[in-house]
């Protein structure tokens, strides 16, 4: 089959158009099977048990996301722990100022001492969402947060709801399992549970940069087919 320059450079522009058409049609349909509350933002925490991660709820509690991730950008949850596991019932991490084994630099105690407004809405304390912890005032959540561990429909509404757990149930689970003992109300694990260090990134990000790498190695693929039909056709 012989295939002069300008049928070469008509098949060229076809392809490039359709694999065009396929990277923004991969797009669209990646961003419409997002959960709708579930924003692109994801946190992990290493633990000595294992990974967790999160991500949050921006449309359902705005300020307390905003603060959540700002300590976690600081760095100010590395070195804390899970001071409470209550099987069944609740994770709960410490306050950053008392629960960390490192000590906290100026910018990250700023940080850690405000207080959020309580954001409470009507989404359900059930196994794996992220829940703040406070005092009395309604407005007194700092940096404490509890994972659910199960259904307590009697928190609803009392405690602001900001995201929920995304991978690392099997996490949970192996906390669950740690021998405790009972302080007071709390149920405490007898070993530190530690947040070794933790990291944030976003998943759209992630997304669209394995989508440019996937559209760039079509396309020179595709230019090295058309390269070698153009060399075929050569006298």
């Amino acid at each position: 089959m012989i295939v002069d320059a300008a049928s070469l450079s008509k098949m060229l522009m076809a392809l490039l158009g359709w694999l065009l058409m396929a990277f923004a049609s991969t797009v669209v349909v990646g961003s419409s099977s997002h959960d709708p509350e579930l924003g692109s933002a994801r946190v992990v925490f290493q633990t000595n048990y294992g990974d967790i991660e999160f991500g949050f709820f921006p449309s359902v509690a705005p300020k307390t996301v905003e603060h959540i991730y700002k300590l976690v950008r600081l760095g100010c949850y590395n070195t804390n722990h899970f001071f409470r596991v209550d099987k069944g019932f609740v994770a709960q991490v410490a306050d950053v100022v008392s629960g960390r084994s490192a000590p906290m630099n100026e910018e990250q105690r700023k940080e850690a001492v405000k207080t959020v407004v309580g954001e409470f809405s009507h989404v359900k304390h059930v196994r794996g969402i992220l829940s703040m912890g406070r005092y009395e005032d309604p407005n007194s959540a700092q940096s404490s947060f509890s994972i659910l561990l199960g259904n307590a429909p009697h928190l609803d509404g009392k405690y602001a709801i900001f995201g929920r757990v995304t991978k690392g149930d099997d996490t949970l689970s192996k906390l669950e399992q740690l021998p405790t003992r009972q302080e007071g109300i709390f149920v405490m694990p007898t070993e530190r549970i530690t947040i070794l260090s933790s990291y944030y990134y976003d998943t759209e990000m992630e997304r669209c940069e394995e989508e440019r790498s996937l559209l760039k190695r079509r396309l020179v693929a595709s230019a090295v087919e058309i390269e070698r039909q153009r060399m075929k056709c050569l006298p």
